[in-house]
């Protein structure tokens, strides 16, 4: 940069969770690379995780950060004791405290873009308030927010009532080449509590609403051929995407729990496409049952695995006897199976060893292994899951889906015959291959997610 012109500056707010963060930090150096600085602002425990993510105490010394970014932090308003497991309670905390300390952060920082996530929409109006003007960023799939703003038309059609409860339980389509709706999978269906469906359903309806009113633009981490449909339908939601961290992979993107590299030497010494990487995200949690049906069926597919086991992926049970029926299967394993506590994806997913991925079909980890042309066998957890299972069975055809049994539960025969299928198909593997150079080709120089990044800089430089 020259001496003469400052670097415009803006504010982004990620929704505190790991797969809002992530696409806001992919965009935020993005942005960096077109000349801007970046306030990134986090909810407090959010700050004190990504720092403790980024600097094991091993690896001193060096910024944490790139250049350009600033992390900032605001109080989620909840107290130190609190769940922040419980989602309508969180939301409702998070709605009432962070507008107020965003406006402030605004007045100090004298921004004129808020470049925030649409589940942030709660802060939207403060913004424009101020005089800063909004661009939205949804982190989910087109299809996603599409279908979130058809639902007063839905409402209108008595798919849901107006508190946002499906009055229908069939998947209904609105359009082809999307992915159905499934009425009782909404984003605010996730709290099972009737209470906490009403604050949920009026959060997310408020933030879409303020989303359409104060947002300049809207853009996803999605591109043109993944979406055909959902972009033709919906022409104000501009992909931007497939986002990664960067070409090689190094810069950080605000991971929430320490990486274990070690499994990346691990994968180096394993055959071109042998792996299975099993991960589930951030979110989804499995009774000791299912836990231990996953386990044995990767044990029973006698291929090396890669299997990411978050500190608190399993629910309470039989304490004692699981943990050690767990080291045990360990120790049994330790010859083919890998099990770490989180990894660095982007670059796992890159990796020549790796066959296929066992996903919870979350909208980052789909677009990461998209673009890396990974094959997946699909086991969705909640919401956006269901619809994103559609996109890589149904329409793209690049995996296959887990089936439960009468008792919900997915066996180990099925965890076996299903990653057999998966890596065995050879047409799987070249549909997965032609989604991987489309996604090459739009995020690349002249592509058209890389034409609408660029545009959305030329917006922000105003």
């Amino acid at each position: 940069m020259g001496m003469t012109t400052a670097a415009p500056h803006v504010m982004v707010l990620p929704f505190p969770a790991q797969g809002h963060v992530t696409p806001l930090m992919e965009l935020s150096h993005r942005l960096v690379d077109r000349g801007f600085q970046v306030t990134f602002v986090v909810t407090e425990p959010i700050h004190a995780l990504v720092f403790g993510a980024l600097r094991p105490p091993a690896a001193a010394g060096g910024s944490a950060l790139p250049d350009g970014i600033r992390l900032v932090s605001v109080p989620d308003g909840l107290a130190d004791g609190d769940d922040r497991r419980s989602l309508s309670r969180f939301l409702d905390c998070l709605s009432r405290s962070v507008p107020g300390y965003v406006e402030q952060l605004i007045r100090e920082t004298k921004v004129k873009w808020l470049v925030g996530d649409v589940n942030m929409g709660m802060c939207f109006e403060a913004a424009r308030r101020l005089g800063v003007r909004v661009a939205a960023v949804f982190p989910a799939s087109a299809a996603c927010l599409g279908t979130l703003f058809k639902v007063p038309q839905l409402i209108e059609d008595g798919v849901f009532d107006e508190k946002g409860y499906p009055k229908r339980h069939d998947s209904l389509e609105i359009a082809p080449g999307m992915p159905p709706v499934f009425p009782s999978q909404m984003p605010w269906s996730i709290d099972g509590a009737v209470e906490g469906q009403e604050v949920g359903y009026q959060l997310v309806s408020g933030n879409t609403q303020a989303a359409r009113v104060h947002a300049e633009t809207i853009v996803c981490n999605s591109f043109l051929d993944a979406e055909a449909a959902a972009f033709e339908l919906f022409p104000g939601i501009l992909p931007v995407g497939p986002l990664s961290a960067d070409a090689a992979l190094l810069k950080p993107v605000g991971q929430l729990l320490p990486e274990d590299t070690g499994c990346l030497r691990w994968l180096d010494a394993q055959p071109d496409g042998s792996v299975v990487y099993v991960a589930f995200g951030s979110f989804a949690i499995f009774n000791p049952r299912q836990f231990e049906e996953l386990a044995l069926g990767l044990e029973l597919t006698g291929r090396p695995f890669l299997w990411v086991v978050r500190p608190d992926f399993r629910t309470a049970g039989d304490g004692g006897a699981s943990k050690a029926w767990f080291e045990e299967f360990q120790a049994r394993v330790a010859g083919t199976g890998m099990v770490v506590s989180w990894c660095p994806q982007q670059k796992v997913l890159a990796h020549r060893a790796v066959a296929c991925f066992v996903s919870h079909c979350g909208w980052n980890s789909t677009m990461e292994g998209v673009r890396n042309g990974v094959r997946f066998l699909c086991w969705p957890y909640f919401v956006d899951q269901f619809p994103n299972r559609s996109y890589i069975c149904d329409i793209w055809r690049t995996g296959v889906a887990v089936s439960p049994g009468e008792d919900g539960v997915v066996t180990k025969e099925e965890v076996s015959s299903k990653v057999g299928q998966v890596v065995g198909d050879e047409g799987i593997a070249a549909r997965a291959r032609r989604l991987k150079d489309a996604a090459c080709r739009c995020a690349g120089e002249g592509g058209s997610s890389h034409e609408n990044l660029n545009r959305l800089a030329d917006l922000l430089r105003e």
